[in-house]
């Protein structure tokens, strides 16, 4: 259902209700939208503010199942208390005639600005985003999913958007909604995971958010245009067109575009990028930002690649006049009198209701990108016992070539191709559910079953790989022998040799990443980095007395040549 709570930009008079028509004592001044629910007027109580009043089509006031859809709106739409939202003032849903009264904004939608007078630019559009975020952020924040976030269900007061329309809103704590029509919505602005099929969660608003910010800063949908089908195939397949739009606003769309909502920014992620002065654990209050030194940010960024000169103040802190942000939760609820057989949802927890995480994205360190801080690097301590860490084990399995030259090399051969084979594997799995959308639930199963051919694929390479590795070894063996020093010694160059050969060479990039998810938490806390070298010592040094003792050429009977 898309109504419009303001004024839509009209080519003729809307049609006026019969003069003194009243619905729950508001008298209705004009029609402003329709839908197939509902329509909504122009309407004012009195001497009163006037509201845009939604009122059930007389054919399905009778319906109980249209009513309770009627009052599951208002109960989702009466927690919300936000200057970017347009919020309920009265409601009743099982009345005589079925209503609903929100907030009326007199602009018009943002996709009829843009139609009108052009794409969104400069601070202008870093606002619009900004305060559209916020809009979304205190729907989240009363535990609400809006699940229809476009232009048209945006509506410009001056340059502020106001979310409007929450025919498709969902309570985020109520069981899933079976009634037929709950995943109608305009192609191009409803997320891959929708058209999937899967619950919206609040990454499916972040990338509505995306989608619409995008429109206003192109005059067009990332996603193109043409028949539905043709878009909707788009947006499952992240295949979206952001060219044009300032390097840092680009990136940060691209991310939240992801066709999988685990790679998306949350959206409070979002709002410290656009406004670093936004605590995001405390809805639309400001805050000290953590890192003072970020001085370069998301506003100032765009800012300056659209060609305006904000002012800059001695401190190199940017400034801006802004209206106020206001916390939700300083603003009483709103009351309604009692309705008979209407019992509303308890207002839920506002704080903390989505406890969402930034994710590291690919997408996001570009060229220009200054919105998200890079990781803070490792300190030179850490780093070095990293190194210590990888050199031990280079050790370690050196003193096993050394001790069990057949049995150890092998191990080691195996070992390299398996580690290889498990990233192309994981690599390929990514790329299918980036493909695909998302994660689905027999991932689990098909990951497994790929790996047989994932190894037959990784062999060429891995061959080449211990080619390359075989050549170093031998050469360390053959300089040992020049030198005459002992066959373990000899072993033992050679094997460290052969390891070092085969994490740097060619290909030894599929063996480096999965052993770093290994020593880098093992290497954050002088404690755990401790223990691993204590382990890997004690091993050397086992294997060093085996080898002195003899060189044991298991599974072979003796040495070569022997």
């Amino acid at each position: 259902m898309t109504l419009s709570s303001g004024a839509p930009r009209p080519q003729a008079p809307p049609p006026a209700p019969p003069p003194g028509l009243t619905v729950g004592g508001y008298t209705l001044l004009t029609r402003l939208g329709e839908g197939g629910m509902g329509v909504v007027h122009l309407a004012r109580k009195d001497d009163g503010p006037r509201v845009a009043l939604k009122v059930l089509r007389p054919h399905i006031v009778g319906d109980d199942e249209a009513r309770a859809r009627l009052a599951r709106e208002v109960s989702s739409l009466s927690r919300i208390r936000s200057r970017w939202v347009a919020e309920i003032v009265d409601a009743d849903p099982w009345g005589p005639v079925p209503f609903v009264a929100t907030r009326y904004v007199p602009g018009f939608s943002l996709h009829d600005q843009v139609q009108e007078e052009g794409p969104v630019t400069g601070t202008d559009l870093v606002w619009l985003a900004q305060a559209l975020a916020e809009g979304i952020a205190s729907v989240h924040a009363a535990g609400v999913l809006h699940r229809d976030v476009k232009p048209s269900n945006v509506l410009m007061e001056g340059r502020t958007p106001i979310l409007i329309d929450f025919g498709l809103a969902r309570v985020a704590d109520d069981p899933k909604l079976t009634h037929t029509g709950w995943l109608l919505g305009t192609p191009g602005y409803l997320p891959p995971e929708i058209l999937h099929g899967d619950d919206a969660s609040p990454a499916s608003d972040v990338h509505s958010w995306a989608a619409t910010v995008a429109y206003a800063a192109l005059g067009a949908s990332p996603y193109g245009s043409g028949p539905s089908m043709a878009i909707m195939d788009r947006v499952r397949r992240g295949d979206h067109d952001l060219a044009g739009l300032p390097d840092a606003l680009r990136a940060l769309l691209d991310s939240a575009l992801d066709p999988d909502p685990a790679r998306r920014p949350s959206l409070d992620r979002i709002r410290q990028l656009l406004d670093p002065d936004a605590n995001p654990r405390t809805p639309l209050r400001g805050y000290a930002p953590e890192d003072a030194e970020d001085l370069f940010t998301m506003p100032l960024a765009v800012a300056a690649q659209a060609g305006v000169a904000p002012r800059v103040e001695p401190d190199d802190v940017v400034t801006e006049v802004r209206p106020t942000l206001v916390d939700p939760r300083l603003q009483p609820a709103p009351q309604f009198p009692p309705r008979a057989g209407f019992r509303p949802l308890a207002h839920a927890a506002q704080e903390d209701f989505w406890d969402e995480h930034w994710h590291d994205h690919r997408n996001l360190p570009v060229h220009g990108w200054v919105g998200p801080p890079e990781p803070a690097p490792a300190s030179r301590v850490e780093r070095a016992r990293r190194t210590l860490l990888l050199v031990a084990t280079a050790v370690a399995v050196a003193a096993g070539v050394a001790a069990f030259p057949y049995l150890a090399t092998g191990l080691l051969l195996v070992l390299v191709a398996l580690l290889r084979s498990g990233s192309m594997t994981a690599s390929a799995a990514g790329d299918r559910q980036r493909l695909r959308g998302g994660t689905r639930w027999y991932d689990v199963v098909v990951a497994p079953l790929s790996a047989p051919w994932h190894l037959l694929r990784s062999l060429p390479t891995t061959g080449l790989l211990y080619f390359w590795a075989g050549g170093f070894a031998v050469a360390a063996g053959l300089l040992c022998y020049a030198f005459a020093v002992s066959l373990e010694v000899t072993l033992f160059t050679g094997g460290l040799a052969l390891v070092g050969a085969l994490y740097l060479g060619p290909g030894g990039s599929r063996v480096r990443r999965p052993v770093s998810r290994l020593v880098l938490p093992l290497s954050r806390t002088t404690q755990t980095w401790a223990i691993a070298i204590a382990v890997l010592a004690a091993v050397a040094m086992v294997l060093g007395l085996v080898s002195e003792a003899g060189v044991h050429w298991l599974p072979a009977d003796g040495r070569p040549g022997s």
